[in-house]
């Protein structure tokens, strides 16, 4: 599969919510680094990220596009309350090695009702 095929699958995965099958797209030494927190590294942390991310709030990715290159694919997303941001996945051997998303974290706590830290 081409890395833009991957994170369609991966955009599936995490509409469901499931935090296993989100798993199985990473490397065992994977890095999730989400800009407004601090890099996630290996498959059974990410695991656990994306664990406590669904218990906490019900998100949907809407793919507003999703452009290939070599082994990058970069998706540009959007959410049913208007938040938007964008991915950036790096793809080696039909696994994801790295991850980096950019979004506004103030926005996203704000549309879940979550705490905001002082």
């Amino acid at each position: 599969m081409q890395p833009k095929q991957i994170v369609e699958q991966w955009v599936l995965a995490f509409n469901e919510g499931d935090a296993d099958k989100l798993a199985d797209f990473y490397a065992p030494n994977a890095v999730n680094h989400q800009v407004a927190n601090e890099p996630v590294i290996g498959k059974t942390a990410i695991h656990a990220m994306f664990t406590a991310e669904f218990a906490n709030a019900e998100m949907t990715c809407i793919i507003e596009q999703i452009l290939q290159d070599g082994d990058w694919a970069i998706l540009e997303w959007k959410d049913p309350v208007g938040l938007r941001g964008c991915g950036f996945f790096q793809i080696k051997d039909g696994l994801i090695v790295f991850q980096r998303g950019y979004w506004d974290k103030l926005s996203f706590l704000r549309a879940h009702d979550l705490p905001i830290p002082q």
